[in-house]
């Protein structure tokens, strides 16, 4: 948990509320009204009542037992609608775009929605043999090259949690239905940032995944290629892996709050040689510069 107290505006109702969704929001767990009070720094009371708003209101959640509060399921379908419906939207199709017309097979860009993988956007190859996936896609976890990606990044336990206890929905006779060979599969993943899928989630269907970080380091989405057999294998993916890289790295710049370029309120007054006065030497007048800077909400 984050030490470091945020200042939240305290002249308006509303901001405190947000002041207090944006912490739960980015904690790496749910959070206790203990520590959301010292992360915050307004008294316990107004903490409570504003988680109680929030809950009411399905933007946070509380767990039953720890009770503790995390990101209820309005607000996590409201960062979806914002992800799909970013101002960066068509930067993020532009990327995909020059990806597919690089390597010349479908490729997706994905993210993470509870227990299964979200298509957030999609570009189809120009061959008529391919594999038909829209974007707003969902597909499970733990037979995909993005879900397991996804799930590498989580602890034995949030993985059970997301999964249940197994065995696992078999969908071709390659899946993974066993929890433990899927953990040692999941180390794999860890240890290479790479994800993969041969035959697991689709006959015949091979696939290929690459993390996309936030400012954090954290895999916030996946960009994925895939393709079917015999024309895309496993092999020939890997030969895609440095194309996949440098379109994440892009991903990843529309990820990110990005500074306005804004200009200065005023411009430092140029300074004028002194003229010459029989009552002594004229003083220039004084450069005033005011900076200020701003940042954009993140797509």
């Amino acid at each position: 948990m984050p030490k470091q107290v945020t200042q939240i505006p305290d002249d308006s109702s509303t901001l405190r509320a947000f002041g207090v969704l944006e912490l739960v929001a980015r904690a790496d767990g749910p959070l206790s009204l203990d520590e959301l009070t010292q992360l915050c720094g307004l008294p316990k009371p107004s903490v409570f009542r504003i988680l109680g708003l929030l809950q009411r209101g399905g933007l946070v959640q509380r767990e039953p037992a720890a009770k503790r509060y995390c990101i209820g399921a309005r607000m996590s379908k409201l960062a979806l609608e914002v992800m799909m419906r970013s101002p960066q939207r068509a930067r993020r199709h532009a990327i995909l775009q020059q990806l597919v017309a690089e390597i010349g097979e479908t490729c997706n860009l994905t993210m993470l929605d509870g227990n299964e993988v979200l298509y957030l956007d999609r570009v189809e190859t120009s061959s008529p043999v391919r594999v038909h996936l829209a974007a707003g896609s969902r597909v499970p976890l733990h037979c995909t090259a993005s879900g397991k990606l996804f799930l590498s990044q989580l602890s034995e336990r949030q993985v059970a949690t997301l999964l249940g206890p197994g065995p696992y929905r078999r969908h071709t006779e390659n899946t993974i239905i066993d929890p433990e060979e899927l953990q040692k599969a999941l180390r794999r993943i860890r240890n290479e940032g790479i994800g993969t899928d041969v035959g697991e989630f689709l006959e015949g269907s091979v696939a290929v995944s690459v993390p996309v970080t936030d400012a954090q380091g954290r895999v916030c989405a996946t960009v994925a290629v895939h393709g079917p057999a015999p024309r895309v294998t496993l092999r020939s993916c890997m030969d895609f892996l440095p194309a996949l890289r440098r379109a994440a790295t892009a991903m990843a710049g529309t990820m990110v709050p990005q500074a306005a370029a804004e200009p200065d309120a005023k411009a430092p007054a140029a300074k004028k040689p002194a003229k010459p006065s029989t009552r002594g030497t004229a003083k220039p007048a004084a450069a005033a510069t005011t900076k200020r800077s701003s940042s954009s909400a993140r797509a």
